[in-house]
């Protein structure tokens, strides 16, 4: 069992000599919604519920230790332990009633001092949680897998300062850099597909309808512009050759007009069906 050597250690019996072993590949926090400290959390765990966490943090920034990051710990579900012997590294903070408020500068001390610990005593990676399965960090509410219930622990606030404070004042202590120094330091694939993708700030097309009243597209809403008129254009040729290629046909060949009316109508419209499963699998006229 590892031991982190600033916590206070409150050691949960039976929980800590029966439950099974666990191999720490994530480390994932949580707001207890009440203003605890270490030792009251203790006592819940020890007298109120079958469940518990590792570590219980309080405003003060003081850390209790209730079980060895080694032993399962039952804060996480699905993450508490797989079948492949992982398991997640749990610590509860003390919060307000709702979970809405932000942690204290000393709380983030000692999230940021533990979660270095654990990346150095188990070799957790040095990043947001990708998947419910994946190495890293990350919080309570992030994947259904850890939150089958789905609130919101450990609140907006604390996410937020999860992603921007914590985790990067993790990596700035293990990289010797500090935050400022490592902008990407914390961002998921997602953080950064959402800035690239999902941020108003590129100038509408001058022939939007609401060019006006919507004057920055993100780029995405560009990208998906640029295809529908792409595939529009790639319809109006197909017709068009169509119709000169059954016209070049016809050509001295003394049929009336509406025969030649009908037949360029035929070609254009086998055209436009070729051309749409092409362009969008999908067939249509």
């Amino acid at each position: 069992m590892a031991w982190y050597p600033g916590a206070t250690k409150m050691e949960l019996h039976p929980e800590s000599d029966q439950q099974p072993a666990i191999r720490p590949t994530q480390f994932i926090v949580h707001s207890i919604v009440a203003p605890w400290t270490p030792k009251r959390t203790y006592e819940y765990w020890r007298d109120s519920t079958n469940l518990e966490s590792h570590f219980g943090l309080g405003y003060d920034g003081s850390l209790g230790q209730f079980i060895g990051t080694e032993t399962r710990a039952d804060a996480n579900a699905a993450a508490n332990r797989r079948a492949d012997g992982t398991g997640a590294i749990s610590l509860e903070s003390a919060s307000n009633l709702q979970a809405s408020d932000p942690w204290t500068p000393e709380q983030i001390e000692t999230l940021i001092e533990v979660g270095l610990w654990s990346h150095q005593e188990h070799d957790i990676p040095l990043r947001l949680c990708r998947t419910a399965s994946d190495p890293g960090f990350g919080y309570h509410r992030m994947f259904k897998e850890w939150n089958p219930d789905g609130h919101s622990c450990p609140g907006d606030a604390r996410a937020k300062q999860f992603k921007e404070v914590v985790l990067p004042g993790i990596i700035a202590r293990a990289s010797g850099k500090t935050p400022e120094e490592d902008p990407m330091a914390g961002l998921s694939k997602q953080d950064i597909f959402d800035a690239v993708w999902k941020t108003d700030a590129i100038a509408a097309p001058g022939d939007a309808p609401d060019a006006k009243t919507n004057p920055n597209w993100q780029a995405q809403s560009v990208l998906k512009d640029i295809q529908a008129k792409v595939r529009t254009a790639a319809v109006t040729e197909a017709a068009q050759s169509a119709a000169i290629t059954k016209l070049a046909q016809l050509i001295g060949s003394g049929v009336n007009t509406d025969a030649v009316v009908a037949a360029v109508r035929e070609e254009i419209r086998n055209a436009v069906v070729k051309v749409t499963v092409d362009v969008t699998g999908t067939k249509g006229a």
